[in-house]
């Protein structure tokens, strides 16, 4: 009887002791995932702080704003845009690299990273026919990269008008967009195509665009218009954050 007890105390013992190194390693993982996932931050953030320097945005509603292309080109030649989306944290040189996978896991300046950086659709041209330029950046919780698009789902952003301003630079030109959609929908790429047989198709592609926002925007579409979108992923993975907005100058 005793026997038996003692061999009783003995397995409990050891299952404590799986139980016990089995938390320890996952506890151990967990850390140097926070660890790992701040270290990434920190570097994107110090390459921002860098790059800042030759970004001058006085007023999104000011022709006054200057981004010195040549200079961030020195850092990485795949830069095409600026991208800035009023009260959010989106403010970003914008690269477009051979695909659409490398800037998922690569910084601004093509160090691996796993905070990504803002990048667009490697199918678009920027030859003034693109009808739709598209782009894509991670969600991160720290509201960096395109981890504020999020708010943009929000009554108190969407019925805010200055929040709809979007300041979108190339070096050929200045251009202010106005939000017309913003959703949540499960993985699809429905919504990033910018090839279009004729105009009947496209318009019926914005208004499929702007039918399934969360919210009406008092904004007119038509077949003349070229838009952007901005994407990225939900917490689960599952979902897209998605916004759509038309170009109204330039």
């Amino acid at each position: 009887m005793k026997l038996k007890k003692s061999v009783k105390r003995g397995l409990l013992k050891f299952i404590l002791f799986i139980i016990t190194i089995v938390l320890l390693i996952i506890l151990g993982l967990s850390i140097y995932k926070i660890v790992f996932w701040l270290t990434e931050n920190k570097r994107n953030n110090n390459i921002k702080e860098m790059i800042n320097q030759y970004i001058f945005i006085d007023n999104i509603n000011e022709g006054n704003n200057n981004i010195n292309f040549s200079k961030l080109k020195e850092i990485n030649s795949d830069v095409i845009a600026y991208l800035k989306v009023a009260n959010t944290k989106i403010d970003y040189p914008v690269v477009k690299g051979a695909d659409n996978d490398f800037y998922l896991n690569h910084s601004f300046d093509r160090s691996v990273n796993s905070a990504g950086w803002i990048f667009v659709n490697f199918n678009n041209t920027f030859d003034g026919e693109d009808k739709n330029i598209s782009m894509f950046g991670h969600g991160r919780m720290d509201g960096s990269m395109f981890g504020s698009l999020k708010e943009t789902l929000t009554s108190n952003w969407q019925k805010n008008n200055p929040h709809k301003q979007i300041l979108f630079i190339t070096e050929n030109e200045i251009s202010e967009y106005e939000v017309f959609s913003t959703y949540k929908i499960l993985i699809e790429d429905y919504y990033i195509k910018n090839i279009f047989p004729n105009s009947d198709e496209y318009e019926e592609f914005l208004n499929i665009l702007k039918k399934r926002s969360n919210y009406e925007y008092d904004v007119e579409l038509s077949a003349e218009d070229q838009i952007i979108t901005l994407s990225t992923c939900d917490v689960n993975n599952h979902y897209r954050i998605v916004l759509h907005a038309k170009k109204v100058t330039n």
